[in-house]
């Protein structure tokens, strides 16, 4: 199976990194994606796909929460590390708006995230998007944007049936995680509607950790919980939810 999405690069990990690569590993996960932050996490990240080239690949962005007044700079980090000859990002992430904590710096993620996402179309690369109470906002920009169809995935979903299917009919994919798994019946109407061929298995780690590990630090070796959830709701084998989640992340990143 694949992680999607996690942050093991987190200091969160310091004290156990190589066991929490090991556990997850040692259930079928052998193969974790890594997504940029910002520039204060750019070594950690590049270090530990590094120290295990065969379990990791990396996707490089600015995310919206550090999007502040010296964007510019964060951005020019960005662009020359994805077009550096020598990279080997398999995306561009993870990058988007949220309007969640702070909405001082909306027109500045607006440009960040415009910028990015012709970056990505100009390397032929897919996006990973974090959206946060900004799907009318995130919908608007990418209708102005007027590329037609997308390549990527919406991290760690969170809207309606309705915004999953608009996402579907746009080409992108649907990151499902820990919050499948809690008492949340939108989440799960959303999995029951979409083509399982849609959806992308991922952990966010070290957040957001699925039921029974629910307020505890989440790992990518939780990912079959998460899988298992998707079998439930879908009335299909854990064995389908991964080969088919598995195909399509290996076929979006090219992994």
């Amino acid at each position: 199976m694949v992680d999607t999405h996690c942050h093991l690069y987190d200091e969160a990990f310091d004290t156990d990194r190589d066991d929490a690569v090991k556990r997850a590993v040692a259930v079928g996960v052998d193969m974790m994606l890594l997504p940029g932050i910002d520039s204060k996490s750019h070594a950690q990240q590049e270090s530990l796909a590094t120290q295990y080239p065969q379990y990791f690949r990396q996707m490089m962005g600015l995310h919206p929460t550090s999007v502040d007044d010296n964007f510019e700079s964060e951005l020019s980090i960005v662009e020359q590390k994805l077009f550096d000859p020598a990279s080997r990002y398999v995306g561009v992430g993870e990058i988007g708006l949220d309007l969640y904590w702070d909405k001082t710096y909306l027109e500045q993620q607006r440009e960040v995230l415009k910028r990015q996402m012709h970056w990505a179309r100009e390397l032929d690369l897919p996006v990973c998007l974090h959206v946060r109470k900004a799907y009318n906002e995130l919908f608007g920009l990418l209708r102005d944007l007027g590329f037609g169809t997308y390549r990527g995935v919406m991290h760690c979903f969170g809207g309606s049936v309705q915004e999953a299917h608009k996402a579907v009919e746009m080409g992108f994919h649907l990151g499902i995680g820990g919050v499948v798994t809690f008492k949340n019946a939108t989440m799960a109407e959303v999995v029951a509607a979409v083509p399982l061929q849609s959806l992308l298995l991922e952990t966010d780690a070290p957040y957001l950790a699925p039921v029974p590990y629910r307020g505890k630090r989440n790992e990518s070796s939780y990912i079959p919980v998460i899988a298992e959830k998707v079998a439930q709701i879908k009335g299909i084998t854990l064995d389908e939810v991964a080969a088919v989640t598995t195909a399509s992340a290996q076929h979006l990143f090219g992994l």
